[in-house]
């Protein structure tokens, strides 16, 4: 079975969208899940900043050698879904793909963990839509 793929993205991809990829990776991964996640933003910030490389290492998540990537296009071909966090980058990069919009996020800049427990909640819910979605087509078959 192809793995589904949700691209998150937001503005400099380097702390709501990784936050959200790393989890929903971390997720999939220990639910046996074939589902998967990247991250990128428009306006890439030079690396990740310390509290988010903080708030994720807290959690067992080490994002310190992740460089925050520009998306482009082609990444965004195989998304199935793409997540916004306040950024229309997706949307004007692979329009007609289906999109959410998480733009309600708390600033993570603010307070780490208000946006996590924000970001993570979403996450799991979306998960667990995504895989029931997969079971039902599975069932169908």
């Amino acid at each position: 079975m192809k793995a589904q793929k949700v691209a998150f993205v937001c503005l400099h991809g380097s702390a709501k969208s990784l936050i959200a990829a790393e989890y929903f990776n971390r997720v999939a991964r220990e639910k046996s899940l074939p589902l998967r996640a990247t991250t990128a933003g428009p306006e890439p910030d030079a690396e990740v900043p310390p509290n988010v490389i903080a708030g994720m290492k807290s959690r067992g998540i080490d994002v310190h050698a992740y460089r925050p990537t520009l998306i482009a296009a082609d990444q965004l071909k195989d998304a199935d879904l793409i997540v916004s966090f306040a950024c229309d980058a997706g949307r004007k990069l692979a329009p007609g793909k289906a999109e959410e919009r998480w733009d309600d996020c708390p600033a993570v800049s603010d307070d780490f963990d208000v946006a996590w427990k924000f970001i993570t909640s979403r996450v799991e819910t979306l998960v667990d839509r995504l895989s029931a979605r997969q079971s039902a087509k599975q069932s169908a078959k």
